[in-house]
């Protein structure tokens, strides 16, 4: 434990130094030799991100002065998190985190730490619920930005950002339907329910390979969420689709899956491009694969127009923050108006490629109206001649799928050239 410990900590600080999570995590997976230690260290890491502001406070809370070695301050967190999110026996994580704390203070203080957050727990909560911060485990700027745009809802949405994400695939109607899947899960002893149309959601994850018939192609990983894209892009069969910033390749799959289109995936990313025919082939897919800017279609365009595009734009990524803790603690509030800025750019390029009566799919998975409905509502006033927003069906009324248990949260437009 005490290694797990150390490694968890290490990968703590150099993520609040600006590092991302998923470059940090991988090297320090690789000291551990068991699927078991790489699993419960990816649960601290996580698990410590999500509830980092109200770590944070009890911290604060049971420090005299304010530390000055913030590796020690680093184990600490990880053991509290340990102590309050975690089975593993109190005995054994106060004893490894003190005896990796160090000799002399460190030491010292590290037992008194944890010995009182043990005593002190009730009185800790109370102190965190009364900082939002900490409360939510967000940033302030971020809860305050939430509970203007949606006041009815922030705390559902930030409640929602700090559960443990959930399990879902995506059946591929090819080779089956979700009735059978589910069957088949029952049978294998990996309890699931239906979330979609295609969609379940297991009770726990498991490896990707030990599901019925994964390697074969008949399921993929995908948020329950983020199956709305092909649904709503609705591309029939022949029409050329473009799948503007496509990698990992999962909305590309599920297009395919439900027509046989001519589909064009692009990617700036040459590297996670790779992923994408990773994925098709996996499925048993075709599409044609470019490297190149959606927001530069002159190096990459050969000039026919395409019947539908799906522009899933790089945004905050505020709607998945669960499934990637060290974005909300990286971000800045600046950060915003940048996306913004650069999605609109996307837009328009992208728009110049659209036929006549064709749609567009605008989708994000953020939850800010900067690259949301802000962004849409600013494109159709620049665009009152050409362009027009198609209704969306329920949930999606407002194009605003909100975080909950069951899904992540998303943006959806759908736009028709006139």
């Amino acid at each position: 434990m005490r290694k797990l410990q150390k490694l968890a900590a290490g990968a703590l600080e150099e993520v609040l130094a600006g590092t991302a999570l998923h470059q940090v995590l991988p090297r320090c997976l690789q000291h551990l030799q068991t699927p078991g230690e790489r699993g419960a260290l990816q649960d601290i890491v996580y698990g410590s991100l999500r509830q980092l502001g109200r770590l944070d406070a009890w911290l604060a809370a049971l420090l005299e002065r304010p530390l000055t070695d913030p590796e020690l301050g680093w184990l600490l967190r990880v053991a509290l998190y340990q102590l309050a999110y975690t089975r593993a026996p109190a005995h054994a994580v106060v004893h490894n985190a003190v005896t990796a704390a160090g000799q002399g203070w460190r030491r010292g203080l590290a037992n008194a730490v944890l010995r009182n957050f043990q005593r002190r727990r009730a009185e800790l909560d109370k102190i965190a619920d009364d900082q939002p911060s900490a409360r939510w485990s967000h940033p302030d700027w971020w809860i305050a930005k939430l509970q203007a745009e949606y006041p009815d809802q922030w705390q559902g949405m930030l409640e929602a950002s700090l559960l443990h994400p959930p399990f879902t695939l995506r059946v591929n109607r090819r080779h089956g339907d979700v009735a059978g899947y589910l069957r088949r899960l029952n049978e294998a002893g990996m309890p699931a329910h239906q979330t979609g149309p295609d969609a379940v959601t297991l009770d726990r994850a498991v490896p990707v390979h030990s599901l019925p018939g994964f390697d074969q192609g008949e399921v993929s990983v995908q948020d329950a969420g983020a199956q709305w894209a092909a649904r709503l892009l609705d591309a029939q069969p022949g029409e050329r689709v473009l799948d503007a910033c496509a990698a990992p390749g999962g909305k590309s799959g599920h297009i395919l899956e439900r027509a046989d289109v001519d589909l064009c995936a692009l990617d700036v990313d040459a590297v996670r491009l790779a992923r994408v025919r990773e994925n098709l082939d996996r499925l048993q897919l075709q599409a044609t694969l470019l490297a190149g800017d959606a927001a530069q279609p002159a190096a990459w365009w050969d000039g026919r127009p395409f019947d539908r595009i799906l522009a899933d734009v790089p945004c905050s990524a505020s709607g998945v923050v669960r499934r990637n803790p060290d974005i909300k603690w990286l971000r800045r509030p600046d950060d915003i108006a940048q996306f913004a800025a650069q999605q609109a750019v996307m837009l328009e390029a992208l728009w110049r490629l659209l036929v006549r009566g064709g749609t567009l799919l605008y989708v994000t998975c953020s939850i800010f109206d900067e690259e949301n409905d802000g962004q849409v509502q600013a494109f159709l006033a620049r665009h009152t001649e050409d362009a027009e927003r198609c209704p969306l069906p329920q949930p999606l009324t407002d194009g605003a799928l909100l975080p909950d248990a069951e899904h992540d949260g998303f943006f959806y437009a759908l736009l028709r050239k006139t």
